[in-house]
């Protein structure tokens, strides 16, 4: 295993942090990270791979080490985001990649491949949703105040973004004999961060736009079924936001995808990461295979 690295690069004008482990000239895995999370999410998987792959994993904008620019600068909204990660992967120089869809990094994740989906050698996706019918419970507050905001819906937007809202979202549905595998130092370290670079408005904002998620929705859909992309499904089920069936979707429009259900939540890799890097790997290894006679892997 390769040590991980831990760099930043010039995008637009914004310093971004990312963690990259891995040769240089092997295939690509980018890694967007989820909310309230961070490239911190990624630091155990990153060397389990980088035997043989490039991993990357950034700090979107007003996460993490990335800069976080007023905003008037920066939209904290999908757009904005999805755009970042688009100039990031061209600053990179970034021409071939699998990509690991989990969380909100999903949603920029997919808008980068129907941007580029000659671009996408694979996705990885792991408690990303894009099916609104498989909508958990969790969702309830959040479509609330999607279909009519309120200041007292807001009040609560702004609670949740809080260490204790944190916590929540990292240890609130997972089984009692799950939690003990989930450091601390995720809500801890991401609440501080948020403290010290006065981001919490800006995490407000997003979490209101999440609404304009929806309508692109059916657009990933589409693309699955057009494009087909080699497809590993891994899925937490104990997820208050995306349960067994939002996983189990995926099958209706890439029905060769490869699917495992975990014994763990939505934050996977804190409680089940040897699984993971082992699925992924079977799987990594078979798509560069079968594409090694006619794709450029190397970036």
């Amino acid at each position: 295993m390769l040590a991980v690295q831990h760099k930043t690069v010039d995008v637009d004008g914004l310093e971004i942090f990312y963690r990259e482990a891995g040769p240089e000239d092997a295939p690509v895995v980018l890694l967007p990270h989820g909310y309230p999370c961070s490239s911190f999410q990624f630091r155990n998987l990153l060397p389990e791979l980088s035997d043989s792959w490039r991993l990357i994993a950034p700090d979107a904008p007003g996460f993490g080490y990335s800069a976080t620019p007023s905003p008037r600068r920066f939209s904290y909204t999908f757009d904005g985001y999805a755009r970042f990660l688009e100039r990031f992967v061209e600053t990179l120089g970034l021409t071939r990649y699998a990509l690991y869809l989990h969380d909100y990094g999903s949603q920029f994740g997919f808008r980068l491949a129907l941007r580029a989906p000659e671009r996408v050698a694979a996705l990885i996706i792991q408690n990303g949703d894009i099916y609104e019918d498989q909508f958990g419970p969790k969702y309830r507050m959040l479509k609330e105040q999607w279909a009519n905001p309120t200041p007292e819906g807001r009040r609560k937007l702004v609670a949740a973004v809080s260490e204790e809202g944190f916590k929540d979202e990292f240890i609130g549905e997972i089984p009692e004999h799950l939690v003990d595998r989930i450091s601390p130092d995720l809500w801890t370290l991401h609440w501080a961060l948020v403290q010290r670079f006065d981001r919490r408005m800006n995490l407000v904002h997003l979490l209101e736009d999440q609404r304009t998620t929806l309508a692109w929705m059916p657009r990933y859909q589409a693309y699955l079924r057009e494009h087909l992309p080699p497809t590993l499904v891994l899925w937490g089920p104990h997820d208050g936001y995306m349960p067994e069936g939002a996983g189990h979707a995926y099958l209706r429009d890439v029905p060769d995808a490869e699917l495992h259900m975990l014994d763990a939540g939505h934050w996977a890799l804190e409680t089940h990461l040897n699984e993971i890097a082992f699925h992924m790997r079977r799987f990594l290894q078979r798509v560069h295979l079968s594409h090694a006679a006619s794709t450029t892997w190397v970036t």
